[in-house]
């Protein structure tokens, strides 16, 4: 069990710091074809973009990775919580 445990902690991991990536680079003057953020793209885009026909942009800002952020740890804390109970 703790192999499950400690493999979805890995998975949720790797997506939270894909999406802290993925901000840091939007604030970037990069290239948006390059195959590194194309790759970071498709791993978080499947995640921001429901979350943004939902919440609106706050000014000039957009605040679903935050949200995804928060989403994201509470999921896993569930997710957790459910598989230590069995």
């Amino acid at each position: 069990m703790n192999l499950i445990i400690n493999a979805i902690d890995l998975v949720f991991t790797l997506l939270i710091f894909a999406i802290i990536a993925r901000a840091i680079v939007s604030w970037l003057p990069l290239d948006r074809y390059h195959p590194a953020i194309q790759i970071l793209d498709s791993i978080t885009e499947p995640i921001l973009a429901p979350l943004r026909r939902v919440i609106p942009s706050v000014g000039m800002m957009d605040i679903t990775p935050i949200v995804a952020l928060i989403g994201l740890q509470i999921l896993q804390a569930i997710i957790r919580s459910l598989l230590i109970r069995y």
